[in-house]
């Protein structure tokens, strides 16, 4: 959903790298099952959804959807490099990795081979009960070890507004506080709360964009509003690098 609100600007190019090795379901969700990457002589080719929106996965190189990838942390670590330093990616204003959840091989990698590239943050993302919060302090924790800087979190799941009635209920009860009183104890931003939508899921099973099949939503209405802090976010990091140059 953040690339498709990205690559709503025309004149922006935006790149999804999918390094999910072992459950890599951004070609369903983006509509591009079945689609196999192509060499060219400058690399890799990704796959596009859009002219702006390039998409590389390992799903791309499977058979079938259905083959597991059963690979040890060397072998997932040298196809992370290889899509980052073989793929014709071109001119893009933002990549967007899509990692699987936890501090393990991949987010070590990924970290350590854009190190030079200043990567502008993480964007974190949890449910509101205590047992989702747990991981997601590992993984704050994570980012400040390697020196990740933190866009912010983001609570899925938070709540679920009744399309008829209009009123509020919770599903995953924030017994602890969610994603909100985590944020003010460890001192990051919450980007915004998604409400449970049942399209969404509709729409990640057919790869259809949920932000334009579903325009009225409150969930795209979260969704707006927290790939506009990342965008202000992105923009004033490259301002003061620029003025630091």
């Amino acid at each position: 959903i953040l690339a498709h609100g990205l690559a709503a600007d025309e004149a922006k190019q935006v790149a999804l790298l999918d390094i999910d090795i072992c459950g890599p379901s951004i070609p369903k969700m983006m509509g591009l099952e079945g689609e196999q990457v192509h060499q060219s002589g400058s690399g890799w080719s990704p796959v596009y959804v859009e002219e702006n929106l390039g998409v590389m996965s390992v799903g791309f190189l499977l058979s079938s959807p259905d083959d597991a990838v059963i690979w040890r942390g060397p072998k997932k670590n040298g196809l992370i490099k290889q899509f980052l330093r073989d793929v014709d990616w071109g001119e893009i204003d933002y990549l967007i990795v899509d990692t699987p959840p936890g501090t393990s091989d991949e987010h070590l990698s990924i970290v350590q081979y854009l190190s030079a590239a200043h990567i502008d943050g993480a964007v974190i993302i949890t449910t509101p009960q205590e047992i989702s919060l747990q991981d997601v302090r590992k993984e704050i924790n994570f980012c400040h070890k390697v020196k990740l800087p933190i866009i912010g979190v983001v609570e899925n799941m938070s709540g679920f507004i009744c399309p008829k009635c209009k009123n509020e209920s919770q599903i995953f009860p924030p017994t602890t506080g969610g994603a909100e009183k985590m944020c003010q104890n460890l001192n990051v931003s919450l980007l915004g709360k998604v409400p449970l939508d049942p399209q969404i899921g509709k729409n990640c099973d057919k790869g259809q964009s949920f932000l334009s099949e579903a325009p009225e939503s409150p969930a795209t209405s979260s969704y707006r509003n927290i790939i506009q802090r990342i965008q202000e976010y992105c923009d004033q990091r490259h301002f003061q690098e620029d003025n630091t140059i």
